[in-house]
């Protein structure tokens, strides 16, 4: 090999140049996707009302710890822990000598999490994260003495999720038609559609995003399904369908209900809540606390009817009637958490 070829090949590699003065697509913004080295840009982002590329900003924190009320010394779980955000403020209040476990599913975002979090001081004494959707809980319950302290879940899809197109969850730019948190686990949401014929897409639809126009939908989507390869292709098809002045309204809706309908049965997100539940109560210490946080009504009304019947039961002394709301100045700064609702219960 040549000196000249020597050189060449270590050259460090140009940043890709975007056109203008902002860039548009994920991969450019890497400002962003580099926050702890440009913290001041990125801070001005959060200020103008938007999520930086690549982070999740935890929502419902105060209200959370008020309700979960962690305290030196304890044993937690966040059963869903993203961005870590939630976690990082749960991890201050349990120290000292408090240990935190942290699940989730997605095998890409909890390394990156990890990760950050270790370089913030905190150890394997201090936080545990384990690979693993929240029904996994359980099975950490002999690392624990009596059970938890206190149990955290946000149902949220992650922004670093939807704001990757590679990841197949956003239909604002074109990628896989995927939608799986482990995208090395399950089918692609391209594989369930040419698996369902018209009437179970409706049904889908109907029962997974109380989707209005639900039966116009799958049957643009059989007729289509051949050709639906991308977020693009099936957002396309959406769009002939209701693309008129009586659905103009209600278009981009539609199409994020048919995505959450599809993410939901592709994850089996509705099974694994409800195993989740009926679990919890026997994962919990006596006066334990749980918070969960949904973001649409199948989410909220599984989680309130099972809380329901823990206290007819005798399970928990006291539950959440009315959901917690994000106030009006975190909806104002973080519009992502507008559709949250936040519901508690207290183990007997």
């Amino acid at each position: 090999m040549t000196n000249a070829a020597s050189n060449d090949s270590q050259q460090p590699k140009r940043r890709f140049r975007y056109k203008g003065t902002h860039p548009r697509h994920f991969d450019e913004k890497y400002k962003e996707l580099n926050f702890e080295k440009y913290s001041e840009d990125v801070e001005k982002i959060i200020e103008s009302g938007k999520t930086p590329a690549g982070t999740h900003r935890p929502i419902c924190v105060s209200e959370i710890l008020d309700i979960l009320k962690p305290l030196p010394g304890q044993v937690g779980i966040d059963a869903t822990l993203g961005f870590g955000g939630h976690a990082l403020e749960l991890l201050k209040k349990i120290s000292p000598n408090g240990r935190l476990f942290a699940l989730d599913v997605d095998p890409i975002e909890i390394k990156r999490t990890e990760k950050r979090l270790r370089a913030m001081g905190f150890s394997n004494k201090e936080l545990t994260v384990k690979l693993s959707n929240f029904i996994g809980m359980s099975k950490l319950l002999n690392e624990t003495e009596g059970g938890f302290d206190f149990v955290l879940a946000d149902l949220g899809v992650s922004s670093m999720q939807l704001d990757n197109p590679a990841r197949g969850f956003t239909f604002k730019y074109q990628g896989p038609l995927d939608l799986r948190f482990n995208p090395d686990r399950g089918q692609p949401a391209t594989a369930l559609l040419r698996s369902l014929d018209e009437e179970q897409l409706k049904r889908l639809l109907s029962d997974n995003s109380n989707e209005p126009f639900a039966r116009r939908i799958a049957r643009a989507i059989f007729r289509n399904r051949d050709k639906i390869n991308t977020t693009t292709d099936l957002a396309e098809v959406i769009k002939s369908t209701l693309n008129n002045k009586a659905y103009g309204d209600t278009l981009t809706d539609s199409i994020r209900r048919t995505f959450q309908a599809l993410r939901i049965e592709v994850n089996h997100e509705f099974s694994v809540l409800e195993q989740f539940l009926r679990t919890l109560p026997f994962c919990l210490k006596s006066k334990g606390r749980v918070a969960i946080l949904t973001f649409h009504s199948g989410e909220d009304k599984r989680v309130m009817d099972f809380f329901k019947q823990g206290l007819d039961s005798g399970d928990y002394s006291d539950i959440s009637h009315e959901p917690t709301c994000p106030s009006a100045n975190e909806q104002y700064s973080n519009p992502r958490s507008k559709s949250a609702m936040l519901r508690w219960a207290i183990k007997r």
